[in-house]
């Protein structure tokens, strides 16, 4: 039976998912774990998590095969996304990476398609790719993931680039640099912010602080950490990872908490934006290959805000609006 007293989240074009998405980071890789993360998912679903979010990059394709076949049979009840590779995204690239995702999700459309991270292609050429794919029918909606307001601007200037309807970006207690400017500019357009790593790669369920504040309201501290992002739906949802059934439940009961007013102020109180650290260094990012898709090292290990890899790894070829972002394009992805 499917529980639907879940919070949701309204995109620019009218539809609705719920405002929690199982995250599939990672998930497929291991063969010996398939049977328990299969029955995570279907779990999810059951529990009213029916929105899943996976990549064609996650385990090189994997990851989209496996939650294939958690849907299978039950695919209208699911809003599903992926996304492209940035090395792909060139007008014709996305529509064959798109391609390819659906016949390993077996399926024939898919609810969201992001562009996983700006790359070298540039976005009027995977904005027109998008359009292209939602005339097919192959795509209801499209979106963007880990642009910075600047990337914003520019895809708004675009023709058809104010179509997209998400960003996804790295959002938590930890890393609040999106409330600077990504969701300020999103909420101005209605457009919903989509929070990856809402526990900041499992470091936030391990934090003893926010185990204190946690403890008094009778949840775990990752239940309070997922709880604090998913209360600002419809304006910010979220993607979660759950690999196991009891972790489901964990994040399910997490959507009922209500924070009380003293319990958010003494969370600003202790998470008051530490992101503004990672503002000053460049970290370097991932390397991928285009299809067959190749991993050289997880693209989330230790990363910068959204704002601070952008100034890390691109100069633009127009004035910025603001100074300090002129850090060398170094031949790889963000």
């Amino acid at each position: 039976m499917t529980d639907t007293g879940i919070p949701t989240t309204t995109f620019p074009d009218g539809r609705s998912a719920v405002a929690l998405a199982q995250g599939t980071w990672n998930m497929g890789d291991d063969a010996g774990a398939r049977a328990t993360e299969l029955d995570a998912l279907r779990a999810g679903i059951d529990h009213g998590l029916t929105a899943i979010d996976t990549a064609e990059m996650y385990g090189s394709g994997r990851s989209e095969e496996l939650v294939g076949e958690a849907i299978a049979g039950r695919r209208d009840d699911v809003f599903l996304i992926s996304k492209v590779l940035p090395s792909n995204a060139s007008r014709r690239g996305t529509g064959e990476a798109a391609r390819r995702s659906l016949a390993r999700l077996g399926t024939d459309r898919l609810d969201l398609y992001l562009l996983h991270w700006r790359g070298s292609h540039p976005l009027a050429d995977t904005v027109a790719a998008m359009q292209e794919l939602v005339e097919e029918g192959l795509v209801r909606a499209w979106g963007v993931s880990n642009l910075d307001a600047d990337d914003l601007d520019e895809l708004a200037a675009i023709p058809g680039g104010d179509a997209a309807q998400t960003d996804q970006v790295l959002y938590n207690l930890a890393q609040r640099g999106p409330e600077h400017d990504v969701i300020p500019w999103a909420r101005a357009r209605r457009m919903p912010v989509m929070a990856y790593s809402p526990l900041d790669q499992g470091r936030l369920a391990t934090d003893p602080a926010l185990a204190d504040l946690a403890a008094p309201l009778g949840v775990s501290a990752g239940q309070l950490a997922l709880a604090w992002v998913v209360r600002q739906a419809p304006h910010v949802f979220a993607t979660a990872k759950a690999a196991t059934r009891a972790h489901v439940a964990e994040n399910r009961a997490a959507l009922d908490l209500v924070i009380p007013e003293e319990t958010l102020a003494a969370l600003d109180r202790a998470f008051p934006g530490r992101e503004a650290a990672h503002r000053s260094r460049c970290t370097d990012a991932p390397q991928v290959r285009a299809a067959p898709v190749t991993i050289h090292r997880s693209p989330r290990a230790r990363r910068p805000s959204v704002s601070a890899r952008r100034r890390c790894t691109r100069v633009r070829t127009r004035p910025r609006a603001r100074a300090g972002r002129a850090c060398r394009r170094r031949g790889r992805s963000p």
